[in-house]
């Protein structure tokens, strides 16, 4: 998406017309559309003889190319691509490069914060048809995107949960002991913040269901906004709609308890199990 973006800024800036570039690589204008909107793989010799058109030094066009090749490898989930439908492979890719996600929860435990037991306890009511192999390959991969809050450029993670997120028992009582202490844990990273909504609170912008607004350190890349249902997923980029989901989030993060507070509400439930 950024390598597509810096190729329409790079043809608007030279004056070229979709026209003229698509002669120059023998393509039709649609498919310049849509290597300019990453609809399609980044073609070496197509992008190569495109920098060519627009003037682009020799040197910079070294240093785009490699970046092209880069981009054009499989990411770490390809290889979960059995058990990854091509809706949520768009998130995990957004989730790996976003410099901040913050999210509202009204029913599970996030992804990224679960543990094993937690996440295969999901998974068995997800999907009670699959077979074991292909739950222990769901969950390994749920468990293989939790690398990311080890790395020195991880994002910035600001979760807003609902009480019942803590008080739904997945996989017993000894798993949601074991989930809370997971969240005490998360709490002690530095760029982890965790709020929780009770019960008490009422009613607040955000319940219609769960979403996930990511940014990222791109200026060529929009915020996102992530929402899911049962039959698939949608992914929301124009400003005005990501806006309305940001105003949501902050509107619900002040009537949530402040984080200073969490692991006091978290100890309070867990003594509950």
């Amino acid at each position: 998406m950024v390598l597509g973006k810096r190729l329409r800024h790079l043809r608007e800036k030279a004056g070229v017309s979709f026209e003229d570039a698509a002669r120059a690589i023998e393509v039709t204008p649609l498919t310049v559309r849509r290597i300019e909107k990453a609809e399609v793989g980044l073609r070496i010799p197509y992008v190569r003889e495109l920098l060519h058109t627009y003037g682009v030094p020799a040197a910079e066009v070294d240093d785009f190319l490699s970046l092209a090749r880069e981009a054009n490898q499989p990411g770490w989930w390809y290889k979960y691509r059995d058990v990854l439908p091509d809706w949520f492979s768009a998130y995990v890719s957004l989730e790996s490069e976003a410099s901040v996600i913050r999210l509202y929860e009204p029913h599970y435990v996030p992804g990224l914060l679960q543990t094993h037991d937690y996440a295969a306890a999901l998974m068995r009511v997800g999907f009670p048809n699959e077979t074991k192999e292909d739950i222990d390959r769901r969950v390994a991969l749920r468990l293989k995107r939790q690398d990311l809050l080890a790395k020195p450029e991880s994002p910035a993670i600001w979760a807003v949960l609902e009480e019942t997120v803590l008080r739904r028992p997945v996989g017993g009582a000894e798993v949601m002991r074991a989930q809370i202490d997971r969240l005490n844990e998360a709490l002690d990273l530095p760029k982890v913040r965790i709020q929780i909504i009770r019960l008490g609170t009422g009613a607040h912008p955000g319940a219609f269901g769960p979403f996930h607004y990511f940014r990222f350190g791109f200026s060529e890349l929009p915020d996102v906004v992530y929402t899911e249902s049962l039959a698939g997923a949608v992914y929301v980029d124009q400003p005005v709609d990501v806006v309305t989901y940001l105003e949501v989030l902050d509107r619900m993060s002040v009537q949530a308890e402040p984080v200073a507070r969490t692991r006091a509400i978290l100890g309070e439930l867990r003594k509950e199990l």
